[in-house]
């Protein structure tokens, strides 16, 4: 991830959207959807990559904002 990026991870069982580079959340939420509003949100004003991870910390899914600054060439 760049600097800069919004994680969206669960930990303590706690949903919570931190931008890389911090080391604390800068928000923390009871469910994943959620905190995938406010991380979508974060990153679409900062004009950054959401980077959501599943229960388990893998990557279950990457947005780039805005969606012109997206690097593969795939639609959709």
């Amino acid at each position: 991830m760049a600097k800069g990026d919004i994680d969206t991870y669960q930990q303590d069982g706690q949903w919570k959207n931190r931008p890389e580079g911090n080391e604390r959340a800068s928000s923390r939420h009871d469910t994943k959807a959620e905190a995938e509003a406010a991380g979508r949100e974060m990153a679409a004003d900062r004009g950054t990559e959401h980077v959501i991870k599943k229960q388990d910390g893998t990557i279950g899914e990457k947005n780039t904002y805005p969606r012109s600054r997206d690097p593969r060439e795939i639609p959709g």
